[in-house]
């Protein structure tokens, strides 16, 4: 039995789960998600928990079945709590703002660039710096965070672009300057 497949969902308060045609719709206070799942698992509700189980040993049914039981684990999450993630901007002149329903970035290139924010997703930005992304799809926010980093990725020798908070970049040396 797979590590994480066999593990329970607690559903929590405010959101709702039903099941029916190979889908599992959930509903909750920051929206509504519909997943698919394939006839080699099972899904169910048994009183506040949703427990995913495979129907026989094969391969294909073993990787699906922890991999449906995280894609409902993280929508239940999403819909009640939400996902977030933070970029920070290093490098002088670089700055970030929100105009209306778009992300303005300034990051050394001869004119700004205009990201536009999607629906269901908000975007923050404290002190020109650092940008919070929030959303209640785990994959969208990390796919938004992943399009601004390319933008302008962090460069080894002064750190100068944008990283994620917890992301360590690795410094190199310069030049040594001997003659």
């Amino acid at each position: 039995m797979s590590r994480i497949g066999r593990l329970p969902v607690k559903i929590p308060k405010g959101v709702k789960v039903s099941i029916g045609d190979g889908r599992v719709t959930l509903e909750g206070p920051k929206g509504k998600v519909t997943q698919e799942y394939s006839a080699e698992v099972a899904v169910k509700v048994e009183g506040d928990t949703v427990v995913v189980t495979r129907a026989d040993d094969t391969r294909t049914a073993k990787s699906l079945h922890g991999l449906y039981r995280n894609l409902i684990k993280n929508a239940i999450i999403g819909l009640s709590t939400g996902f977030s993630k933070t970029l920070v901007i290093t490098g002088v002149g670089y700055k970030a703002e929100v105009k209306g329903k778009s992300l303005v970035l300034t990051l050394g290139y001869s004119t700004p660039i205009e990201y536009p924010v999607p629906e269901g997703v908000t975007m923050e930005v404290e002190n020109n710096t650092r940008i919070t992304v929030r959303g209640s799809d785990i994959q969208q926010v990390g796919q938004i965070c992943s399009e601004i980093r390319s933008f302008r990725s962090v460069e080894p020798y002064k750190g100068k672009g944008i990283k994620y908070e917890n992301e360590y970049v690795r410094r190199k040396v310069g030049k040594s300057g001997i003659k």
